[in-house]
């Protein structure tokens, strides 16, 4: 069997709060493979979101240890740790996170541009990645004039500008109405099928969580599997 992708040993964070300490992960394990779709759910403040972040390598975790493709993450440099985020790794947040004076094709093509490909180049992808999420008539569009749902198409086009090999996802539809947050999930599917991306999904939606191929729920710091 091929290497996972992601691998998560014994995982730790905890943080001060003033004269105490916090612990919210309390030595996760967990696994995901190439091309797979994993859910993560748990009730608000369980530690989705931390996780996410260490899986992401947007924080350090206290104890344990991330591989990616076998290399373990916290091991690496600060500027190759940015370097992993910049091309292998995309975040999808459950409030878009876009810039608001921007354009969607100039906040779709943002990836690219750190990624320090021309402009012209960046201006191909973006594009290319909207049409791809449906919004090839709402290229000029800003946020605020998009409805939530367009508004988070324009944040899954943005992730696949970077090309990555996994795309982290926080809560993505729990700003949308019921119908919206089906079709995002269908999207998030069809597009993980079709780039053979690794998927990592929080969520509290156990509805859309079981369409994953593995799920896990975060129970008192731990992660077991689920269903």
């Amino acid at each position: 069997m091929s290497e996972p992708l992601l691998a998560v040993r014994e995982l730790e964070k905890e943080y001060r709060v003033g004269p105490e300490t916090v612990r919210v992960l309390r030595g996760v394990s967990l696994v995901v493979n190439q091309a797979e779709s994993v859910a993560l759910i748990g009730a608000s403040g369980v530690g989705k979101s931390t996780l996410l972040h260490l899986l992401g390598g947007l924080d350090r975790p206290s104890a344990g240890q991330v591989l990616f493709s076998g290399e373990d993450m916290y091991a690496r440099s600060e500027s190759s740790l940015a370097r992993l985020r910049r091309t292998e790794i995309a975040f999808i947040f459950q409030f878009y996170n876009l810039l608001g004076e921007m354009t969607a094709l100039e906040n779709a093509m943002l990836p690219a541009l750190l990624q320090r490909l021309s402009a012209a180049e960046a201006r191909e992808r973006g594009a290319g990645a909207l049409h791809e999420v449906g919004l090839g008539d709402r290229l000029g569009h800003r946020p605020g004039e998009l409805s939530g749902g367009e508004q988070q198409r324009v944040a899954i086009a943005r992730a696949l500008v970077a090309q990555p090999r996994v795309i982290l996802a926080d809560e993505p539809t729990g700003n949308l109405d019921p119908k919206t947050s089906e079709v995002i999930w269908e999207l998030f599917m069809r597009l993980q099928a079709e780039r053979r991306l690794a998927l990592v999904v929080a969520t509290h939606n156990h509805d859309l969580a079981r369409r994953a191929d593995r799920g896990y729920r975060l129970l008192e710091g731990r992660a077991v599997a689920w269903p």
